[in-house]
């Protein structure tokens, strides 16, 4: 659609301009014009808000020269479109240093040079460029209900872009988070035409003009126009618009029928949990669903909920998964949910280098921790765990395993546990395998039962002065310090433990086996909220 620009020059083409003159600015006539104000006060830069043409019979000045030299300042610095004055009594003619300055400018000052009605221009102006605005409504919405019709036909996104270039006249550059960029029109006879216009987009931006795609609170692509000619005009931004938020309801709802369909593979899904595919089978499925065929690897993600997820609509849990999706695919996984009675389990393929997975996913953690859609939804409390990366993705059985193995034991820990991955919890796994087949607090209670009957009794802190005393390294002085208490103090407490625990309690071997009954007295000693629905969850023989 064409919107021309009313500019400084067309004007001068108009009725009341026969017998006007430019005698200044003749390099800014093409300055656009949105409105026209008739203005005799010297005070105007606070009554402007850009692209004015102002007419003035000099009333406010007369013939003071450094009145009128401010007022052409203001309006220039305004952005202003010009100004028109009638010769007459008031100006009879303009000074040189006003000229100088409109042409340092580019400032057009066009006198009239018979007397004209202000009323009759300000009306035919204002007639004009309310036509034009109303042009430009009528054809956004010509322009709307074409892109709800391709939105309703069920047409791939490329139609919306093929639509914004036959509208725009513009070079379309298209570009979804994590993926290629893509140019519309493509080059025929050669990549390198597509190339150019995509260095020329990432290195100009004044040529272009861009808008951001979100849903569910994330910027999910951008897209942009990109001047090939012509300037970019307000109708092309206005069309700009309308083409991303349609985009964004394409995208979302593509997105939205293909986690559908991963619905109806949730067995299928599980028996890759369960370690029951061989790889071929598995690539074939990854292939089947436009993932990377041969992953550099992967992991099983599990959101464990503090109550079942039924209380959550269906539509919220599948604009959580597709939220999910949307967040971990632009840090270069590929994401496979499968639902539980308390948990959503996320297997995940890595095509990207495998020693950036762990900081990748931290991003992608954090991004959706943060999101509008999880803060402003207010969901049900739920705990996350990272099972250990495995190279062969038909065994994500293993990853499974120690994913829910870390949920369990951040249970144990609660705000003492410092990080969702299964790699970061070191001696809490081995804590967490000797419980399993041990009594555990049994073996506690034969190294720290004297120190917490002795705390039981006192009501003293004897046991976190042994933990800190273990993790100074012995240093009595930044024990002290980290304590809170004065030497003699901690002098009397270090006897009492070498009287409950032995003298020897700080030799290597004997610290060593303390400080690990310390680490279990904590796991042992937190509230375990949900384990129960943690075993609920497992799948048979994991």
């Amino acid at each position: 659609m064409k919107t021309p620009t009313l500019t400084v020059s067309d004007i001068l083409k108009r009725k009341h301009f026969e017998h006007a003159k430019v005698v200044a600015g003749h390099n800014g006539l093409n300055r656009p014009v949105k409105w026209v104000h008739v203005v005799e006060v010297v005070n105007i830069h606070h009554l402007l808000n850009g692209k004015e043409l102002i007419l003035s019979t000099g009333v406010g000045w007369k013939e003071n020269k450094e009145l009128f030299q401010s007022f052409v300042k203001q309006l220039i610095d305004c952005d202003a479109s010009g100004l028109c004055i009638e010769i007459g009594m008031h100006t009879p003619s303009v000074p040189q240093e006003v000229i100088d300055l409109a042409n340092a400018h580019y400032f057009p000052i066009i006198l009239f040079l018979r007397e004209v009605p202000f009323v009759e221009i300000t009306q035919d102006i204002h007639t004009h460029l309310i036509n034009q605005h109303y042009e430009i409504i009528s054809g956004l919405e010509s322009y709307s209900q074409q892109l709800n019709k391709k939105l309703l036909s069920m047409d791939p996104y490329s139609e919306l872009l093929k639509l914004l270039h036959h509208y725009s006249g513009h070079q379309v550059i298209f570009k979804i988070n994590g993926r290629e960029v893509e140019v519309f029109p493509k080059y025929n006879k050669t990549v390198k035409g597509e190339q150019l216009a995509i260095d020329n987009y990432t290195a100009s931006e004044k040529r272009t003009a861009t808008q951001p795609i979100r849903f569910l609170g994330n910027e999910y692509a951008e897209l942009s126009i990109m001047s090939t000619g012509k300037e970019i005009s307000e109708f092309d931004l206005l069309i700009l618009d309308r083409t991303a938020t349609a985009l964004a309801q394409h995208l979302l709802r593509d997105l939205y029928i293909d986690e559908k369909k991963r619905v109806k593979e949730n067995e299928w899904l599980k028996s890759w949990l369960e370690g029951e595919h061989p790889i071929e089978s598995v690539f074939s499925y990854l292939a089947e669903y436009g993932a990377e065929p041969n992953p550099k690897g992967g992991m099983v993600l599990v959101i464990h909920f503090k109550s079942s997820i039924k209380q959550c609509s269906n539509l919220d849990m599948m604009y959580f998964k597709v939220l999910c999706r949307t967040i971990f695919e632009q840090q270069g996984f590929s994401t496979f949910p499968v639902d539980f009675h308390s948990s959503i389990v996320f297997i995940m393929t890595n095509n990207r280098e495998m020693k950036t997975w762990k900081s990748r996913m931290k991003i992608g953690l954090n991004t959706l921790l943060g999101s509008d859609y999880i803060q402003k939804k207010k969901w049900p409390q739920f705990i996350v765990g990272v099972g250990k990366f495995i190279e062969n993705v038909s065994h994500m059985d293993k990853s499974y395993r120690t994913a829910l193995e870390t949920i369990k034991i951040q249970y144990h820990l609660g705000d003492r546990s410092n990080s969702c991955f299964y790699e970061d919890l070191h001696i809490y796994r081995i804590i967490s395998l000797i419980h399993k087949y041990n009594d555990l607090y049994e073996v506690v209670m034969e190294y720290l039962e004297p120190v917490l009957q002795y705390d039981e009794k006192y009501n003293a802190n004897l046991l976190e002065t042994l933990k800190v005393y273990l993790a100074c390294n012995g240093s009595k002085k930044e024990t002290a310090q980290r304590l809170f208490v004065v030497r003699q103090t901690l002098y009397h407490r270090i006897q009492k433990l070498e009287s409950l625990l032995g003298e020897d309690f700080m030799n290597p071997e004997k610290r060593l086996a303390i400080e690990f009954m310390i680490k279990a007295y904590e796991y042992l000693n937190s509230q375990n909220m949900w384990s129960s629905s943690i075993e609920r969850d497992r799948l048979p023989g994991v």
